[in-house]
């Protein structure tokens, strides 16, 4: 089987494809107005970015591309799923490999075999039980016991494996937040480490909470980019309306896109449209496109065209001010 090869947004330039798009209609124009967000907040002094990552686009071929987006300080903050971050990112940075495949398969025939299959691309069940046990080794080793943020042990995870996307917010001292890790590998992982332990670590994700709303307000003005919906989304926008029980009232989130192929009708669409969240209290509608389209081809655009068109961001190395 051939490997996914994973994509490189700083080789190549999709300027003038963007700039075409820009008078067109549907997702052409969806696509050219979310450049362009994502331009003005890279642009923006005072706006910390808050990427929320759910989905497989890791698996499709866009694991380089957030570690890069870390690299080059093109995000502040993220927040993401166990899945992407563990089954899919720290399984590659282990040595494992995600696999071209089909969905014309007999899935019972890949059970058999020991592979699992996310949508047309195969990964071996063998190589992401080894990365359970990699997640029960570092918290054995290292945690001591201890109650932390899904923040803090991811940080601690990353100062532990190197070529990875917690190992890049480690060492660039992005915050990165895993609300539900449970709903992955390091949820294993960790069941393991606790069954196995006296003295096991507990994950708080009500620390997350408190942590990323004390860091909007001291951010105050924040840009979303966020890649699918679910909880990352949810909780990224939820930090506006949890600063009030911290006593501080905070701005709306200043901008916000959302790349989705979620329906709007049955009211969900992965926690509301944008403008819908600002009747929330969570998003302002000013500055605000959704983008209908599936992630992992829409990603290396905006990206690249951000990338080519702006200039350098200074690190926030916002991992240090927290609790200070």
């Amino acid at each position: 089987m051939n490997k996914i090869e994973h994509i490189d947004f700083t080789k190549m330039d999709v300027s003038d494809y963007v700039e075409s798009l820009e008078h067109t209609s549907f997702t052409s124009r969806e696509l050219y107005n979310a450049c362009q967000l994502f331009k003005q907040m890279n642009e923006d002094e005072n706006c910390t970015i808050i990427l929320t990552i759910a989905g497989s686009t890791q698996a499709a071929g866009c694991l380089q591309l957030y570690r890069d987006l870390v690299k080059l300080n093109m995000v502040d903050i993220i927040v993401a799923t166990g899945a992407s971050i563990i089954d899919m990112d720290l399984y590659e940075a282990l040595g494992y490999h995600h696999y071209e495949g089909t969905t014309k398969v007999d899935d019972d025939e890949l059970r058999q075999k020991g592979i699992d299959r996310i949508y047309d691309t195969y990964i071996y069940e063998e190589d992401l039980k080894k990365v359970d046990q990699y997640v029960c080794d570092i918290a054995t080793q290292y945690s001591e016991g201890s109650i932390m943020s899904s923040r803090e042990f991811l940080n601690l995870l990353g100062k532990h494996t190197p070529n990875s996307l917690v190992n890049e917010c480690y060492e660039a001292g992005v915050p990165i937040f895993c609300p539900a890790l449970n709903d992955s590998a390091a949820g294993f992982g960790l069941l393991k480490h606790r069954i196995e332990e006296e003295y096991y670590c507990i994950i708080d994700s009500i620390a997350d909470l408190k942590e990323l709303t004390e860091l909007k307000i001291k951010a105050k003005d924040t840009g979303l980019f966020m890649v699918g919906g679910g909880v990352p989304k949810n909780f990224a926008q939820d930090i506006v309306v949890a600063a009030e029980m911290l006593g501080t009232e905070v701005p709306l989130h200043k901008y916000a896109v959302q790349i989705t192929v979620a329906d709007v009708r049955d009211g969900a669409c992965s926690s509301s449209t944008l403008d819908e969240a600002c009747s929330w209290g969570k998003v302002s509608n000013q500055q605000t496109q959704m983008v209908y389209a599936e992630a992992s081809h829409i990603l290396p655009i905006i990206a690249n065209y951000v990338y080519v068109n702006s200039l350098p961001r200074p690190a926030q190395k916002l991992n240090e001010l927290i609790g200070s």
